[in-house]
């Protein structure tokens, strides 16, 4: 049997950062991983009330 490697379930392990429009700690996620320092906001709401200057 091949043992597992990378990620086990420690999200505690995981980069975050706080989101740009609410401030709440993102937690790095896998879809992130080409693109992580361009990543501002936890979500498309938090994009959208940013630019809309709300």
């Amino acid at each position: 049997m091949k043992p597992r490697t990378g990620f086990r379930g420690n999200k505690s392990a995981l980069p975050s950062k706080p989101c740009a429009a609410c401030g709440l700690p993102m937690t790095w996620r896998r879809s992130w991983a080409r693109n992580w320092d361009e990543v501002k906001y936890c979500s498309n709401a938090c994009r959208n009330r940013k630019a809309s200057g709300g």
